[in-house]
């Protein structure tokens, strides 16, 4: 086996958080649907989706490096958001509290000696930063637009400048 069976218990509980927050992603998506926003929920369900291949990127490292995939239970998401800004803001405290998970395996990995491990790692790294300034400016557009002008931020989304606001 290639990785410590501390680290191989911390990429499974990795594991776990990448699925919990997609199924939270999921749950953020079906909100904007219901709200009739799609472009939200189209974008919602694509970070769901990247939240789930994080987490199968993770199967994977653990099966390659001759460790046990062992998935912890997952809690349940929150359902329902009194406003899209409050929807977006769970998502950005989502990936930034996803960044410190990674930074803490990264720690791990530097203790143990774990080369392969933080070679792994690094793209989580470069993903994550990513992942935060996309949410953070998405949320910053909501906020400036207000519940009221929603739309703006849909007809944002769905452009050429979908890429700068996270899509």
């Amino acid at each position: 086996m290639l990785i410590s069976k501390a680290m191989n218990a911390a990429l499974n509980q990795q594991i776990g958080n990448e699925f919990a927050a997609s199924l939270q992603y999921v749950s953020i998506a079906a909100h904007f649907s219901s709200e009739g926003l799609p472009v939200f929920a189209r974008h919602f369900f694509k970070q769901s989706a990247e939240e789930r291949e994080h987490a199968m990127k993770f199967v994977k490292y653990i099966v390659d490096a001759g460790g046990v995939v062992e998935i912890p239970s997952i809690a349940s998401p929150t359902a329902t958001f009194k406003t899209a800004e409050q929807a977006v803001e769970l998502s950005l405290h989502q990936e930034q509290l996803v960044t410190q998970q990674i930074n803490k395996l990264v720690a791990l990995a530097i203790q143990e000696s774990d080369h392969i491990t933080q070679a792994f790692l690094s793209w989580f790294l470069t993903e994550q930063l990513e992942e935060v300034s996309s949410m953070d400016n998405l949320l910053k557009m909501v906020q400036r637009a207000g519940e009221d002008r929603l739309l703006y931020v849909e007809s944002f989304l769905s452009g050429n400048n979908a890429e700068k606001a996270g899509d």
